[in-house]
């Protein structure tokens, strides 16, 4: 993967050089800690059952997973494309891998460090006398990095099959929304191969399920990393496409 560290280091350099990062940096910390002692409030002082809330049990949690990574990942190809400078990327010495994992990892990075406030709530509550469960606490955040790395692999797909960055915003938070709803879409239905399908594809669950609770099945982190890599892998041919038109 010739050229991945460069493109990390310029891709993550360009999200906070700019001052949307920074906005939604603010926009989630600032909620998040104020959702952080509204669940304390409502779970009557139960650290763990809030963190959990704060990882993934809550709307809050699934909502920033389903936007931000959209907003951080529509001007990647979209928007160099349409000023043409892709063209330029394109014919230096990188390949093609390295230029959509370059772009991931700088995106997921945002999101992992958008993510560790949950941390600093636990950290907080450690040295008010109240020890969390590090386990829980450990395994929600890296569930929530796997499902933001989950949807910043959709948000850099949708970015690279068109040249208008708001289309492929639009497109990855409506695709992100379908995924999250698709548990409710599930319960309507009265057929049980549907529901089945739909269990073995549950994002939502697959998140509680493991994570939540601490426990980092193997067989859960795989289905994030495939679903992935199948995404990153669909945008690196979508660039070598264009590589060639």
């Amino acid at each position: 993967m010739r050229g991945f560290l460069a493109i990390y280091r310029r891709e993550l350099g360009g999200i906070f050089m700019g001052p949307l990062a920074w906005t939604l940096l603010v926009i989630a910390y600032a909620l998040q800690g104020l959702l952080f002692l509204v669940y304390l409030k409502t779970s009557q002082g139960d650290v763990d059952l809030a963190l959990r809330f704060a990882f993934g049990e809550s709307w809050a949690f699934w909502a920033l997973a389903a936007l931000f990574p959209p907003l951080l990942t529509m001007r990647m190809i979209s928007e160099e494309s349409r000023m043409g400078l892709l063209e330029y990327l394109l014919t230096a010495p990188v390949t093609d891998v390295a230029v959509v994992l370059g772009k991931f990892c700088a995106a997921t990075t945002f999101m992992a460090l958008v993510w560790s406030a949950g941390l600093l709530h636990a950290l907080l509550v450690m040295r008010a006398g109240v020890t969390p469960d590090w386990g829980a606490v450990w395994g929600g955040w890296l569930g929530a990095v796997l499902v933001s790395g989950l949807f910043c692999a959709t948000g850099l797909c949708a970015s690279s099959f068109t040249n208008t960055p708001v289309v492929a915003a639009f497109g990855s938070i409506v695709a992100h929304l379908l995924i999250v709803i698709l548990p409710l879409l599930g319960a309507l239905t009265e057929s049980e191969w549907i529901r089945a399908a739909i269990a073995r594809v549950d994002v939502v669950d697959h998140h509680k399920a493991s994570f939540l609770v601490g426990v980092v099945d193997s067989a859960y982190a795989g289905f994030f990393l495939v679903w992935t890599a199948l995404f990153l892998f669909v945008a690196t041919r979508s660039l070598e496409a264009r590589r060639w038109r």
